[in-house]
């Protein structure tokens, strides 16, 4: 009899309980909602490409009716991580020019480098690469700056990675335009392609005020307002770059970006090192989120962005790798958070700046809000769409654990992750890539290299 009733239960609440596609299930689930909830023995539920509930994995299964399982009790499920600003397909450029200053190697060493190999087919094996690693390494969005974006975008696609995508503008030839009005023409083209898609948000990336005319930069803004996308810039990364426009101009890039109305509309600005306190008020005043790239800053010697400064005044920051190509040549978003953290506590001479849980957050919910999407993705929430990863906490480094988010940051590595669940749909699972062959990229990437260091020799 008692067997009989127990079936008659099971039964019922197996009627009662709502279908979803997936249930993600693991020792904690970092939520990093408003609240920052971090529940033990928690899941996640998962209907289409947006989470459907967040709770205790008593609480779920009690709900959701899954047509798949994934359970790992030992690990944990945070949110995607949310790379803010890179160049992606420069991935086949990793190494190629190292110890130098910014202007050096730009001027001698990736731009001749880009003007002799960059075509769209560098560009889709280039962005497959980097999004190997991305996603391998947890990165569920990347911001990316570069040519050919309608390539980059199909390859995001094609790998089931979210990309924040930005077609340069620049005041010079490059391989898809020659000049900045040709290369406006192709980003509205891009915008206008992609402009609805659910992985791909188009924008528009004027290079920086060194490399851009004024009025570029303000026909950049004036068709990233009109199609409503996010525009994308490089703004005071070097003392160089400051003093320069300052001798010039008598202002510092963040003014004169304002000055020129260029900061009117969703704006993410990379690195801002520079940013005077007269700037970081403007960029509050203004809503522009900001992209800090610590690997970038500190192997370039450019210095340390005010990252504490700016977070205290409300301005959004976000993490990211910058280029792989001798500003940083790897994505590691794990390596980011850590070093952002360190970097502060070390330049402020303060081991309470930037704490734990701040950090990690620049790399989720921060990292969402500063490029336009904190309502969509950044938190594990429902309705959010579902951008997840789990992390074994099983591994030597993660052993013991006593502070989740100490453990995210200072001793829990991009090895570590073990699925990533994008857009509702899983592109890895167990350290395996299942949305692109890895042997074949690999394989690919090192025929691109030995071409590309023949045509570096020619001219260096």
């Amino acid at each position: 009899m008692l067997r009989f009733c127990s079936a008659i239960l099971f039964c019922t609440l197996a009627l009662s309980a709502a279908p979803c596609d997936l249930i993600v299930s693991a020792k904690y689930v970092v939520t990093m909602d408003g609240t920052r909830r971090l529940i033990e023995n928690g899941a996640v539920a998962v209907t289409g490409e947006r989470i459907a509930a967040v709770g205790t994995k008593a609480e779920i299964d009690a709900a959701w009716q899954p047509k798949r399982r994934l359970d790992r009790p030992d690990a944990l499920i945070a949110p995607g991580l949310i790379n803010t600003h890179t160049h992606a397909a420069m991935s086949l450029f990793r190494g190629i020019a190292d110890d130098l200053k910014l202007q050096d190697w730009l001027e001698k060493y990736i731009f001749p480098a880009e003007a002799k190999n960059v075509t769209p087919d560098f560009v889709r094996w280039g962005t497959r690469l980097a999004s190997l690693e991305m996603l391998l390494s947890g990165t569920t969005t990347f911001t990316d700056m570069y040519y050919f974006e309608d390539v980059v975008a199909e390859v995001a696609k094609e790998a089931g990675i979210r990309g924040v995508l930005g077609e340069t503008v620049i005041g010079f030839p490059v391989a898809d335009a020659k000049t900045p009005a040709d290369a406006l023409v192709y980003a509205e083209k891009f915008i206008q392609r992609f402009q609805n898609d659910s992985l791909i948000t188009p924008a528009v990336a004027p290079h920086a005020v060194y490399t851009n005319a004024d009025g570029d930069l303000q026909a950049a803004r004036t068709l990233a307002n009109k199609y409503k996308v996010p525009l994308l810039i490089h703004v005071s990364e070097t003392r160089k770059e400051n003093e320069d426009l300052f001798a010039k101009r008598k202002m510092t890039p963040v003014q004169l970006l304002d000055s020129l109305g260029v900061l009117n509309g969703t704006t993410v600005a990379a690195h801002c090192v520079w940013v005077t306190p007269a700037d970081r008020a403007l960029l509050q005043t203004r809503g522009v989120g900001v992209a800090h790239n610590p690997s970038s800053n500190m192997k370039l010697a450019s210095g340390a962005a005010p990252v504490v400064d700016m977070l205290n005044r409300g301005i959004h920051v976000g993490l990211g790798t910058d280029g792989p190509a001798g500003s940083n040549n790897d994505f590691d978003m794990f390596e980011e958070i850590d070093l952002a953290s360190k970097l502060q506590k070390l330049v402020r001479n303060d081991p309470q700046a930037l704490p734990a849980k701040l950090a990690f957050a620049m790399a989720t919910i921060e990292g969402a809000q500063a490029i336009g999407l904190g309502k969509e993705i950044g938190s594990l929430e429902t309705g959010k769409r579902a951008d997840l990863i789990t992390v074994d906490l099983s591994a030597p480094n993660a052993v013991p654990l006593y502070d989740v988010y100490s453990q995210l940051v200072s001793a829990l590595k991009a090895s570590n992750v073990v699925d990533v669940i994008v857009n509702g749909k899983e592109v890895v699972r167990d350290h395996r890539c299942l949305t692109l062959d890895a042997k074949a990229i690999t394989a690919k990437a090192r025929e691109y290299g030995a071409a590309i260091a023949k045509s570096v020799d020619q001219k260096h």
